[in-house]
């Protein structure tokens, strides 16, 4: 099966500066944080406000394209926005503003947005109160959150000495993404296209905890956790306007993955569908005829599998998995990663959406 040209870039969605209100890390600090760690793109989403663009942080920062967003973040129902001129949130918006109305702002505005960590719960042990979506009637999004990555490590804190070891070795204690959260995301996907984007939701805050300060977490620290990757159709140009447009048009048509890219990266992941000289890939929507050929692949040997309409379709251990397909429905893949004997949550797949004449899969 003959690969699509397609450049891979890994980068970070979700994060916070000295710009929201409870962040205190200069946007600065965090590009050099990302250049260290081989991060292609940041989408920065500091609580309603565009002010890093404004002082001239959107671009590109020695291998770094910086993004700037922002989160809309009532008491539930947060929104990451983007390809914004303006901030839609008002200082007269009411705490309980319908999530529909600034939904629909964004969309007025030219913007897209993503539904953000959507089955938060927080952590009653150290008092962080939950920011779940709770209003699933909304309509006119991209996307949603499907890795959160404060989410699943805030799960893990169940103890004293639990968190301890939790926050020294993060990656060690994700556990994937929410079966709740990926459940409605393959529900939602039988309907129309839904993005999934991975979050990193940091602020690099300060917490006193028995009697100590810790950071929750420098950038530095968290950078090779859950990464979003951005498929496009040739490189990026270095112009910071054009790559801007190329990486969102990208993400808008679901040309993506996620990754827990802590212990291997996941760049050269791909999934393929062909039949008769067609081809499809990550987002697209492809017309079955008779039988066509889905392959995924994967640069370290995993565990592969494909999953259809939010069920499991095949299962196999390798590097490569091909299967036939007969059937319309929603195809995407999930890898894990064995490490130290156990296998790991790795890589979440965006889905092809397979469809035959006069059949809905």
């Amino acid at each position: 099966m003959p690969l699509l040209n397609l450049k891979d870039y890994a980068g970070v969605i979700h994060l916070h500066s000295a710009y929201s209100f409870d962040g205190r890390t200069p946007v600065t600090e965090i590009i050099r944080a990302a250049n260290q760690n081989g991060v292609d793109f940041l989408l920065l989403t500091d609580h309603s406000t565009l002010k890093a663009r404004d002082d001239g942080f959107e671009g590109w920062h020695d291998g770094t394209l910086v993004i700037v967003g922002e989160e809309i973040a009532p008491r539930f129902n947060h929104y990451l926005a983007f390809q914004l001129q303006t901030s839609v949130a008002t200082a007269g918006d009411p705490p309980e503003l319908p999530p529909q109305i600034y939904i629909d702002r964004v969309r007025t505005k030219g913007g897209m947005g993503f539904i953000a960590h959507p089955d938060h719960e927080g952590t009653e042990l150290f008092h962080v109160k939950h920011y779940p979506w709770i209003d699933w009637s909304v309509t006119g999004y991209t996307g949603l959150g499907i890795w959160d990555f404060m989410t699943d490590w805030q799960n893990s804190l169940s103890g004293y000495l639990r968190a301890i070891l939790s926050y020294a070795f993060p990656a060690f204690f994700l556990s994937g993404p929410s079966p709740s959260t990926l459940t409605r995301w393959d529900l939602l996907t039988q309907e129309r296209r839904v993005v999934g984007i991975g979050e990193l939701d940091n602020h690099d805050t300060l917490k006193r905890v028995m009697g100590f300060n810790l950071s929750i977490f420098p950038y530095a620290r968290v950078f090779r956790l859950i990464r979003t990757h951005i498929l496009t159709t040739g490189p990026l140009s270095g112009n910071s306007r054009n790559d801007i447009i190329t990486l969102f048009d990208a993400l808008r048509n679901g040309r993506a993955y996620v990754a827990l890219d802590y212990y291997r990266s996941s760049t050269g992941f791909s999934l393929l569908m062909a039949e008769e000289g067609r081809y499809a890939t990550l987002g697209d929507a492809f017309h079955l005829h008779r039988s066509a050929e889905l392959k995924a692949s994967i640069p370290y040997r995993g565990r592969i599998s494909i999953i259809r309409n939010g069920t499991l379709f095949h299962r196999a251990t390798g590097k490569d998995l091909s299967v036939n397909i007969c059937e319309p429905g929603v195809y995407r893949v999930e890898v894990s990663l064995k490490i130290f004997g156990y296998y790991r949550p790795w890589i979440f797949s965006n889905p092809i959406y397979v469809t035959r004449l006069g059949h809905r899969g």
